[in-house]
């Protein structure tokens, strides 16, 4: 029986650059980061959420992906056309205020929602998620 999910992946353009955004910019801790020959295997996950870790996975060539099919996907990822997922907070309004002046780029200010306050962003890739609060009782 499946018992959880412990590894999702974020497709990125470049490790290095996700590192610092994820890293220095989010807040997240680094899990993992080794090197196995040419590939680099680089996790990530926020502070106080030690089960999940979140792959950056960079968009090269190797056992899944051939050239014409990286391509695509990076050509994907530059154009914000991937929405990875929903990254929760206590306090919408001020962890936007926090991001912003890391220099976050955001694509929707702190809105009011029937479930909460939402607020969207992209990572230094292109790839976009919604910064929520959850309203209490939902």
């Amino acid at each position: 029986m499946i018992q959880r999910l412990s590894h999702a992946t974020i497709w990125v353009l470049d490790q290095e650059s996700a590192y610092d955004f994820y890293v220095n910019k989010l807040g997240f801790e680094v899990k993992t980061d080794a090197k196995m020959d040419q590939f680099r295997w680089l996790t990530v996950a926020p502070k106080g959420q030690p089960d999940l870790e979140i792959i950056l996975m960079a968009i090269t060539p190797g056992l899944a992906l051939d050239e014409a099919s990286c391509e695509t996907m990076r050509q994907m990822v530059r154009g914000g056309k991937m929405g990875a997922g929903v990254f929760g907070t206590a306090d919408c309004q001020k962890t936007y205020e926090e991001l912003k002046a890391k220099g976050v780029e955001f694509m929707q200010e702190p809105t009011e929602r029937f479930y909460g306050i939402e607020a969207l962003f992209k990572d230094d890739s292109g790839n976009w998620f919604s910064l929520s609060q959850q309203k209490e009782g939902i």
